[in-house]
């Protein structure tokens, strides 16, 4: 038996005679992955599930098909990785033959982008229910209507069960995940990390739309009570999620929008939070949503006789996250979408416990931070580190931008500009010394929360500022509600001279890492360096 589409698989080249289940809804798809054997259901309703060995993105196993398509238009290098037309026709063909041998394969037809002139069609092919439970929790759900007629763009398969021959298709391992701009298809096999899905439709929008003159943005996004728009850029850890689902602000997103002339849109129709650790104290709006149906929970430890989850449990991953469509968030946007922002907020989680808890940010510092894409991992959140490590990812998400840095600093420059944006650095890491230092505790939420609330509210414009020595930002002396120890970051360490050893120690790291970009940016965004003594 084989399920309706608009637009059958035999048109896109896959011939199978397995089962295909088209577009279905939540419980469907629990119902599948529960008599699949994909996970258990936890006590009070969400699906729990193991991804094996890949608990995160296998960043160095993503792959980019050069051809005439693409040899001028990718920022070729360490994150974008070649792999010839070759190697992916031969990789394809496999797909193909695999795709055909399976008894069962869900299909979902989705969005990519809420605003329509600005979205693109997606096919995602699944060997798993719960995969593509994920991906229809995360991406935009077509109407009944939409699916009708939807022809797919782009698609994507993804087989976990897909060993990779490196010989054969030139992958590094046998994890791969390969894009072909060319042919609007990717595939992904050999890990069930259901992240690498989203983060391949949010690879598209970021190849998409800068032509279209619409900044994409690895950010989370919400609007205040007088309708003006907050935009939050962060990596992995930094608060992108816990800080964006606030109770007095509506929801738009919280991992990936884009910026056109008119909104502020979200990418996807659901969330994917972090979930180690997670407290109803600190995040009550997400913690709601572990005990929920309809969310999936990745690497989360479950008891096998009660069914309860334990979230402070790591011994399956640091990184255990849940997917939940948007809405199980009270107060959300229920187009998906909001005005043109009025501030843009830069999230660090800084371990090296220099950088103050807020700064004000010039539209030349804002584009200096915005390609550095700062942050520092410790140990516990990496295998290895065991001293505070400076990652640098460029337009806080480098993995998934194909072009160069450089065109979507300047397309963020230019709207920073266009609408007088107020820019912000939020420091959520670490006060009074290096996280690895014995007694050191990160930024209270309770102080990053109210430092947030004042500069949306416009209210710290009117506070008294002083310029950090350092990296030359606004960085206010006094806020209601918080303590003003904590404003200094040099007054709040025990020894100022370390501090000032330490500061300068990631000045440089900032101005070895900006060299890579001096040649693309003007005067004026180079002076928003740091000073080195």
């Amino acid at each position: 038996m084989t399920a309706a589409l608009s637009y059958p698989l035999a048109k896109q080249g896959i011939e199978t005679n397995a089962e295909i289940f088209a577009n279905l809804g939540t419980a469907p798809l629990v119902e599948h992955a529960v008599r699949n054997g994909e996970g258990v259901l936890a006590k009070d309703g969400p699906f729990v599930v193991e991804t094996g060995k890949h608990t995160g993105r296998s960043a160095k196993d993503k792959f980019i098909v050069r051809d005439a398509e693409t040899e001028d238009t990718i920022w070729w290098g360490k994150t974008n990785v070649p792999m010839t037309p070759e190697h992916f026709a031969n990789l394809k063909a496999d797909f193909i033959t695999a795709l055909g041998g399976k008894d069962k394969l869900y299909v979902a037809d989705l969005f990519g982008g809420s605003q329509a002139e600005n979205r693109v069609k997606v096919r995602v092919i699944n060997e798993l229910a719960w995969h593509n439970l994920f991906i229809r929790t995360l991406l935009v759900r077509p109407t009944a209507d939409e699916l009708a007629g939807f022809t797919p763009e782009y698609t994507i398969i993804d087989l976990p069960s897909f060993q990779a021959d490196p010989a054969r298709h030139g992958s590094r391992t046998e994890t791969v995940i390969a894009v072909n701009f060319s042919e609007k298809l990717i595939l992904i096999g050999g890990t069930k990390y259901a992240g690498e899905m989203k983060k391949s439709v949010f690879g598209i929008l970021n190849y998409l739309l800068p032509v279209k003159g619409v900044m994409p943005m690895h950010c989370s996004a919400n609007i205040g009570p007088d309708g003006d728009t907050a935009v939050f850029f962060g990596l992995s850890g930094t608060g992108k999620t816990t800080l964006s689902a606030d109770a007095s602000r509506q929801l738009i997103g919280d991992d990936e929008h884009g910026w056109s002339d008119t909104a502020v849109f979200n990418f996807e129709g659901g969330c994917y939070a972090k979930m180690i650790r997670l407290s109803a104290e600190a995040e009550p709006e997400i913690f709601a949503t572990t005990k929920r149906f309809g969310t999936v929970l990745e690497n989360v430890v479950i008891d096998a006789e009660t069914r309860e989850i334990d979230l402070d449990d790591a011994s399956l991953a640091e990184n255990s996250r849940g997917s939940y469509p948007i809405d199980f968030i009270p107060n959300t946007s229920a187009e998906n979408l909001g005005p043109v922002p009025q501030n843009i907020i830069f999230l660090t989680a800084d371990a090296y416990g220099v950088l103050p808890p807020i700064a004000r940010l010039t539209p030349d510092q804002a584009m200096y931070h915005f390609l550095s894409g700062y942050t520092a991992r410790v140990a516990g959140t990496e295998i290895g580190v065991t001293e505070p490590e400076a990652t640098f990812s460029t337009c806080f998400g480098a993995p998934f931008m194909p072009r160069h840095p450089s065109i979507y600093g300047n397309l963020l420059k230019e709207r920073i500009a266009k609408g007088g944006v107020k820019c912000w650095l939020v420091n959520t890491g670490w006060s009074g010394g290096k996280a690895t230092m014995e007694g050191i505790k990160r930024m209270p939420i309770k102080a990053t929360r109210a430092l947030l609330n004042a500069a949306l509210d416009g209210s710290l414009n009117s506070a008294e500022f002083k310029e950090d020595p350092n990296f030359g930002f606004e960085v206010p002396v006094a806020v209601a509600g918080v303590d003003s120890k904590l404003l200094d970051p040099r007054g709040a360490w025990a020894d100022p001279a370390e501090y000032d050893k330490t500061a300068q120690e990631l000045v440089r790291k900032f101005i070895d890492n900006f060299a890579q970009f001096e040649a693309h940016v003007d005067e004026g965004v180079r002076k928003a360096a740091p000073v080195a003594a």
